[in-house]
């Protein structure tokens, strides 16, 4: 009886971590200057609500010269998501622009790396019905960690989906706080 308990555990103990060994995947992925760089997905990301959320930002999220994980950035949105800034234009009309995953890479990416960027949520509402959910996430965002004073602040709308295995991101629309449009005292700390 002894020996059949031990090899049960020892059984379950392989399963598990062969299941964490394929969540996190090393994917090679080519950066902006064509650099092979060795990256790793983590599947276990998208679990939960909060742990997609939290990987949404860190993985924008480093440094300045320091790489981001784009294949981990992709992975969190479904196909066809879109992120959607909003402003104004020159001529002080209220504008958006569309763009997917890889337009956002394409756009931000170099600067992110070139600048250092850290966005850090302060304040979360989240809205659902059954399997969608709305997130208002207000953010600030920093050059550095070390950074004490945001050098902007915002709201993220992101929309997301539980397919019953994961968490979707499928649109992010955000607008950047500005003096006459300061962030509402209901989404800030």
């Amino acid at each position: 009886m002894k020996k059949l308990l031990f090899l049960l555990i020892v059984s379950v103990l392989s399963i598990n971590l062969q299941a964490q060994d394929e969540a996190k995947k090393k994917v090679k992925d080519a950066d902006s200057d064509n650099e092979q760089i060795e990256f790793t997905i983590d599947s276990t990301s998208v679990l939960t609500l909060d742990s997609t959320i939290k990987t949404l930002y860190a993985v924008i999220s480093g440094e300045k010269g320091e790489k981001r994980n784009w294949k981990q950035f992709k992975f969190l949105f479904k196909p066809d998501a879109k992120l959607i800034p909003s402003g104004k234009d020159k001529s002080g009309n209220y504008i958006v622009r569309y763009m997917s995953p890889d337009d956002y890479i394409k756009g931000s990416g170099k600067w992110l790396v070139k600048n250092g960027f850290f966005e850090k949520e302060i304040h979360r509402k989240v809205d659902a019905f059954g399997n969608i959910t709305q997130v208002f996430s207000t953010y600030e965002s920093f050059y550095t960690e070390a950074d004490s004073t945001p050098f902007m602040r915002g709201i993220n709308s992101i929309q997301l989906l539980n397919d019953g295995k994961r968490w979707w991101v499928i649109n992010i629309y955000w607008a950047q706080e500005s003096d006459e449009n300061p962030i509402p005292e209901m989404y800030n700390n």
